[in-house]
């Protein structure tokens, strides 16, 4: 054993001690902490003093701290540096983890003592953080069986130690999948109409694999240009059906039934509990409400936006027609065409843009943005334990040189990192004794490498991918709450979107763009033509992007606001569900669910349609920076007060009426799409 996890986190800023501990340490460390956390339990239990608001609501809220400390350590591993070992002590680990919170959410007399506070809390004076919480706490035990008599909370506890292990194994055959697949080319021909970019960080690959020619994988930076770019059409067939069959090859890694007991098990969980389905059951918590309501929202959103998507499918196999011959256009031709009709219509080529967005440049552009809207200042450290040594560390404070928090930024693909960008935390913010803890958050992207003879080059793409993350970054970062589970993103699901993409809207504007996009070599700045031409294109396909995003909120409905025990065939269900929004004619070798990790994986069940909803509020929102001038202090400070500071405090409904001043109006997002 390594030595305690408080001995542990004696470390510069209390950070993450990546470097003491090894990957064997985990599990008794763990363990230890589960004991320590029980025993800060069993004192608020045997407490002979009548529950109050600070010996029961707030002792729970502050207990153990090291075990959550020492998990999100671990999982993060698991996401962005994991291999075998770690894999394997995820799966002991999480269903021990699985079954102390059940031991938790099921103490009868810790629900009693908590519930005896929240029947009076209209009595005690509490401030709207306090109240919040309160009602959050008391939600936590009703709402997850407390109540249940004992063979229900038997079955509860056997249903989420399942649902745990289920999850990781997904997760672990998407990860396998994605790593087992490589194209290898040693015949120059097949490489016709790659970016130069591409083309040499595929020879680098193929040299680290011992291997002649190029090699492309399923990681980001490698499919997508491959996707985009290549002139090959049999070959791009070959990558997109890689990448669609995901976990849906009949054999070791085949992900159908997992996601069938992962559905079951959940809607069987929510009736337990005395709800319809799953989503009945998440959806009582969100600013939607219910299953009903998303489905309606989908569902009109759909409508919209339907007759756009038509309209621009049939222009672009028009275009494919008269280019090549095309008929019917595949899903393998679609980001291939849209490229070549884009760069037709706006003479907007993503190649042409990637030498203005140098990643460096582009991380010192969202700073800058973040110090002229909220004052923040980011000083690169080296004194901070990292898990790998591309990850960068920073020192953030704000204008009066006080600590905001530790920022962590791991930009780059490896063989033991998920697929996909997110934003996690290593340590919330919190006030406990009287002492403020500043948080610790973590950007992680798999952005395209930088080769020996170039630098990292982002397309536009991966530029709003980066702003996106950096928008819940900020999020986390300017908390200023008291307690740690209403702090950062510790938000209703579908307003934690909001501070994301509305940062996205910062970089198709000239103001925005003038700050950082400046040639590599050159040190030009972007062109005004190509400021224009971003704009320009902004709603470029807007209809099938929407028709794609609702298309993923639908599966997601599918599969958890109904009784799923009746489906049988996963890739039939999933059909049936896409006929609404299909447009290019169906492959039966590839299946969605069974690499959906957001929904089975990550924490989006019932809640894919988070992006959505989120997508009119920050709509709304920026129409006011717009409005007043983007980097307008008076709106930004509003922004920071009213929504990034305020975590999950108040009802967001509230948040953010207060920060506009109206309720949001979905006409904004449907104008900035061209839909309307």
């Amino acid at each position: 054993m390594c030595g305690t996890a408080k001995e542990l986190f004696n470390t510069p800023y209390g950070a993450a001690p990546f470097s003491k501990i090894k990957s064997s340490d985990f599990l008794p460390l763990i363990e230890r902490e589960i004991e320590n956390t029980r025993k800060e339990i069993d004192r608020i239990t045997s407490n002979p003093l009548p529950p109050d608001f600070s010996n029961t609501v707030e002792a729970l809220e502050f207990s153990g701290e090291y075990l959550d400390r020492l998990s999100s350590m671990f999982f993060n591993l698991n996401s962005a540096e994991t291999n075998t070992e770690i894999q394997q002590l995820a799966r002991e680990i999480s269903p021990l983890l699985s079954a102390f919170a059940n031991d938790i959410r099921l103490n009868q007399v810790l629900f009693r003592r908590v519930e005896e506070v929240y029947v009076q809390r209209d009595r005690l004076g509490l401030t709207p953080e306090q109240y919040t919480l309160l009602d959050k706490q008391y939600k936590s035990f009703a709402r997850n069986g407390a109540a249940l008599e004992e063979e229900k909370k038997k079955r509860l506890r056997e249903i989420d130690a399942e649902l745990s292990s289920l999850s990781l194994k997904f997760g672990e055959h998407v990860l396998a999948e994605t790593n087992k697949f490589e194209l290898h080319i040693t015949d120059s021909n097949q490489l016709s109409g790659l970016p130069e970019g591409t083309v040499e960080a595929a020879k680098n690959l193929a040299e680290s694999r011992n291997k002649e020619g190029w090699v492309f994988t399923l990681d980001y930076p490698s499919f997508i240009p491959f996707m985009t770019y290549a002139d090959h059409r049999e070959l791009r067939k070959e990558m997109l059906l890689a990448s669609g069959s995901k976990a849906f090859h009949g054999d070791d890694l085949d992900n159908r039934d997992t996601v069938l007991s992962i559905v079951r098990l959940r809607c069987e969980r929510a009736r337990l509990l005395g709800y319809k389905t799953h989503a009945h059951y998440v959806l009582e918590e969100r600013m939607a409400g219910s299953p009903e309501k998303v489905e309606e929202f989908l569902n009109e959103m759909l409508e919209k936006a339907k007759p756009a998507a038509l309209r621009e499918f049939e222009k672009l196999q028009e275009f494919a027609r008269e280019q090549d011959g095309i008929t019917p256009l595949q899903k393998w031709d679609g980001a291939y065409y849209t490229e070549k009709l884009k760069q037709k219509l706006f003479e907007l080529d993503d190649e042409k843009l990637k030498p203005y967005f140098k990643l460096e440049n582009v991380i010192r552009g969202a700073f800058t943005v973040a110090h002229k809207l909220y004052g923040l200042s980011f000083e690169e450290i080296k004194d901070v334990d990292k898990y790998h040594e591309e990850v960068l560390t920073y020192r953030v404070t704000d204008t009066n040189g006080r600590f905001i928090a530790l920022f962590y930024a791991d930009f780059f693909p490896r063989p033991g990192k998920r697929n996909g960008a997110w934003m996690t935390s290593y340590k919330p913010q919190a006030v406990k004794n009287g002492r403020e803890e500043r948080p610790h958050i973590s950007i992680v992207c798999n952005f395209t490498r930088p080769t020996k003879t170039r630098p990292s080059l982002l397309t536009f793409n991966e530029v709003t991918t980066l702003f996106h993350e950096f928008g819940h970054a900020l999020h986390g970062m300017l908390a200023d709450t008291v307690y740690p589970s209403l702090s950062g993103t510790s938000v209703y699901w579908d307003f934690v979107e909001l501070p994301s993409q509305v940062l996205e809207n910062w970089c198709y504007e000239k103001e925005a763009l003038e700050l950082f996009a400046k040639h590599y070599e050159t040190g030009e700045d972007l062109p005004m033509e190509y400021i224009r031409k971003i704009k320009e294109s902004s709603s470029f396909m807007e209809g099938m992007q929407t028709l794609r995003q609702l298309s993923f909120g639908l599966l997601d409905m599918s599969w958890h606001a109904t009784d799923p025990t009746a489906v049988r065939d996963v890739k039939k269900h999933e059909d049936l569900v896409f006929s609404a929004t299909n447009l290019y004619p169906e492959t039966p070798q590839t299946c969605m669910s069974t690499a959906f990790s957001h929904i089975f994986q990550g924490g989006y069940s019932s809640g894919y349609y988070s992006y959505k909803w989120a997508e009119v509020l920050d709509a709304d929102a920026f129409e006011l920076f717009k409005e007043k001038g983007i980097f307008n202090k008076e709106v930004a400070e509003s922004f920071k007060t009213n929504i990034l500071s305020r975590g999950g405090t108040e009802n967001p409904v509230i948040l953010y009426e207060r920060f506009r001043g109206q309720q949001p109006n979905p006409d904004a997002l449907l104008k900035r799409a061209g839909l309307i």
